[in-house]
């Protein structure tokens, strides 16, 4: 006599499936904000008056080696100018912060000032307290 087994459905339930979801998409957001720029390294110059800086989209940095960086990618100046101003464009004070390594001259952070204002950017100069 042949014994016929049972056959166990396994269900799996998909109740949290929304919330895991919503989770992610949170997640992502926060992750798509954050502009990453801490692998560069400079150190910031000195200043006297300071003042805290609004909430800005773009970061230009200029490194140790007088390296130029939009936003912790590097590039060249010559295109700063177009790719800043497609960053700032959705921005309404079209803020930019600043960093400049404190031993940079002004043949290296003039032309990203030069390149700034033709995006039509807001120059905010990171700077440290003395």
């Amino acid at each position: 006599m042949k014994i016929r087994r049972k056959r166990v459905h396994a269900n799996v339930s998909s109740a949290a499936t929304g919330d895991i979801a919503f989770l992610l998409i949170i997640f992502f957001l926060i992750l798509a904000r954050v502009q990453d720029d801490s692998h560069l390294q400079w150190i910031p110059a000195q200043g006297t008056d300071i003042e805290q800086v609004k909430n800005a989209r773009a970061s230009v940095v200029i490194d140790v080696d007088n390296n130029t960086y939009l936003n912790g990618g590097q590039i060249g100046v010559g295109q700063l100018a177009d790719e800043l101003e497609k960053v700032i464009d959705v921005d309404p004070n079209r803020a930019v912060l600043f960093k400049v390594h404190r031993e940079a001259t002004a043949i290296y952070y003039e032309p990203a000032i030069e390149a700034i204002s033709e995006a039509g950017g807001t120059v905010y100069h990171i700077l440290e307290k003395e």
